[in-house]
């Protein structure tokens, strides 16, 4: 059966990662062809055999740390491109020592800094004659904050203003929105979820963490003709954490 997304090139940056395989999976069963970007190789070559997609699928090993290193992962893809999703960031608790800044640092770059570069680099690489899509994963820590987390936290509401400004600036030829996850049952909170877990547990409606297909969900939808009328807005898929 023929599908909207069939042979339309999608670009997952952090593809390895446990969203990033779940979001293939869901764009593979619309006819996408993708193209994973990220930082682990060998994760890269797992996600690959465990896709069993063939010729749908293609990668790049990058930090995508520099506006050139943007630029070549994306021309790896081989063609014109429709979508970019950008998952790639880092997560990591900050002690707020004055003598040494790399977290934030980090925070900032690989979270934020790189979100612009891809950007930069998507916008002349996508196809002519159609509207494109631009979908970046925020965090409901952008505007719940964390005690243990302030430079992730303002990366990510950082994220929600590029969103917003960018859906202006690329009207009406790309729509530009973004996810705002809560706990998702990803690699990523396991040492957060080991230490304060049950306090956390109880400020989530919905009594359990997130499976990132559930994410995955609404980045496709974000993808489609189904969200066509939507640009500029951050969705919270949280459980019911935040309820604004």
């Amino acid at each position: 059966m023929t599908t909207e997304l069939d042979g339309k090139r999608v670009v997952l940056t952090g593809g390895a990662g446990d969203i990033g395989r779940e979001c293939a999976r869901a764009f593979l069963e619309q006819g996408a062809r993708l193209h994973l970007i990220d930082i682990r190789g060998d994760a890269l070559d797992a996600a690959v055999q465990e896709l069993n997609a063939g010729k749908n699928v293609t990668t790049f090993c990058s930090a995508i740390d520099t506006p050139a290193a943007c630029a070549e992962a994306l021309d790896a893809a081989g063609g014109p491109l429709y979508a970019l999703v950008h998952l790639a960031g880092v997560f990591e608790p900050d002690d707020l020592k004055p003598e040494d800044r790399v977290v934030w640092d980090r925070a900032i770059a690989y979270n934020l800094t790189n979100a612009y570069d891809m950007t930069v680099a998507f916008i002349p690489r996508t196809g002519e004659h159609e509207t494109c899509r631009l979908v970046f994963i925020s965090s409901i820590a952008a505007t719940q904050g964390s005690r243990f987390y302030p430079p992730y936290n303002a990366a990510k509401a950082g994220l929600i203003g590029l969103i917003r400004s960018l859906s202006m600036s690329l009207a009406p030829r790309i729509l530009v929105n973004g996810l705002a996850p809560g706990l998702i049952d990803t690699r990523m909170p396991a040492d957060l979820m080991a230490k304060h877990g049950e306090e956390i547990m109880r400020n989530v409606p919905l009594g359990r963490m997130g499976h990132p297909r559930e994410v995955a969900s609404v980045i496709l939808f974000l993808c489609t003709s189904a969200s066509s009328y939507i640009t500029g807005q951050t969705i919270q898929v949280d459980g019911g954490i935040l309820r604004r």
